[in-house]
């Protein structure tokens, strides 16, 4: 056998974002029909290797079987925060000045004042595109273990609270869970209904809209941040569109390399550099840290494509307009040039 033409197939049925490499085209083919790599992927700053989450990204760069080369540059010269390559040391040290967060002084100097709770409803001032919801549970049933929204914060994008409440659920509190909540009986006892909570909170959000006619993200309807929002938002009996839901628990990005999400507590430390969730929690602290996460995935700068979603009619992701041989002739750079994104990238709200 020729290992000169071995080695050059190889390279040729190579993808060309995540550089597995394959025996035949045609098993290239099958691999770029359902992997749906794009631009939007987390990618190496230095070989340019795309992976599925910023997880696995870490793990190429500093994980337990790193990729060598990457690894020392990355280790000289990359941000552990965001994963990103500067271009020397010097400008690594002011990068991390503005890269590595803290917890906002809004809610400490909120809490300071005495003002704890603001619980007038009068949350329809603000102009904001997007707000961050979080809820606080407390126990019920028998033993405890149902969970009842007992306490809301909804913050705009400037980390400015909207509204922050106690609720009174709609069934018996058995587990005032308070070594994690810091809530006591007598906060419910003339806390706000939940009914009329979720419908105050609901009209905010879709912001005249009527809730049947959201189909755009381009209407009045505002963009709902949150960990864990179908959780929270079945727990205040409140209904919203997905397409106008940024969840960090769902993320593909955020997720861990196995698909599984990430609690809320770890990304805020391993993506913004702060510790949340200590002691007794507060809504509004897992508020700041999704509205900043969501920022900061915002922000990223992709290649911008007229049909980025693999879902767009108007693309090819799914190459079924194309035929195998068709497909088995273009390069492996050409195919992932027609491949596109299977998740809503949050980048594209911008």
């Amino acid at each position: 056998m020729d290992h000169r033409y071995e080695s050059s197939e190889t390279l040729r049925n190579k993808c060309a974002a995540c550089y597995r490499q394959f025996n035949k085209m045609e098993h290239l083919v099958d691999h770029m029909r359902t992997s749906y790599h794009s631009v939007h992927e987390p990618m190496c700053g230095i070989c340019r290797k795309h992976c599925r989450s910023f997880e696995s990204l870490r793990e190429h760069l500093i994980g337990p079987l790193p990729k060598a080369d990457c690894e020392k540059i990355f280790k000289e010269r990359g941000c552990d925060i965001c994963l990103t390559i500067l271009s020397s040391r010097s400008a690594l040290r002011a990068h991390r000045e503005s890269c590595q967060l803290s917890r906002s002084n809004n809610g400490v100097l909120y809490r300071m004042a005495k003002l704890g709770i603001q619980d007038d409803l009068r949350i329809e001032n603000s102009r904001g595109r997007v707000v961050a919801l979080a809820c606080k549970m407390v126990g019920g049933g028998s033993d405890g273990s149902l969970d009842l929204c007992a306490r809301v914060c909804l913050i705009d994008e400037h980390e400015r609270i909207l509204f922050h409440s106690y609720v009174a659920p709609k069934l018996p509190v058995t587990n005032y869970r308070y070594e994690t909540t810091g809530i006591r009986p007598e906060h419910l006892r003339d806390a706000v209904p939940l009914k009329q909570v979720s419908r105050k909170i609901q009209e905010y959000l879709c912001n005249g809209e009527p809730i049947w006619q959201i189909r755009s993200r381009s209407g009045r309807a505002r963009i709902l941040v949150g960990h864990g929002l179908g959780h929270d938002l079945k727990c205040l009996d409140l209904e919203y569109p997905p397409l106008m839901i940024r969840d960090t628990a769902i993320y593909p990005p955020l997720m861990k390399t196995s698909k599984i999400s990430n609690s809320l507590k770890h990304l805020t430390k391993a993506y913004l550099g702060y510790e949340i969730q200590t002691g007794v929690q507060d809504p509004y602290d897992d508020c700041v840290a999704t509205m900043k996460l969501y920022m900061r995935m915002k922000s990223q700068d992709h290649k911008r494509e007229d049909y980025p979603l693999a879902t767009d009619p108007q693309n090819r992701n799914n190459f079924a307009s194309w035929k195998q041989s068709e497909l088995e002739r273009m390069t492996p750079q050409k195919m992932l040039e027609i491949s596109r994104s299977d998740y809503y990238c949050w980048c594209l709200d911008n």
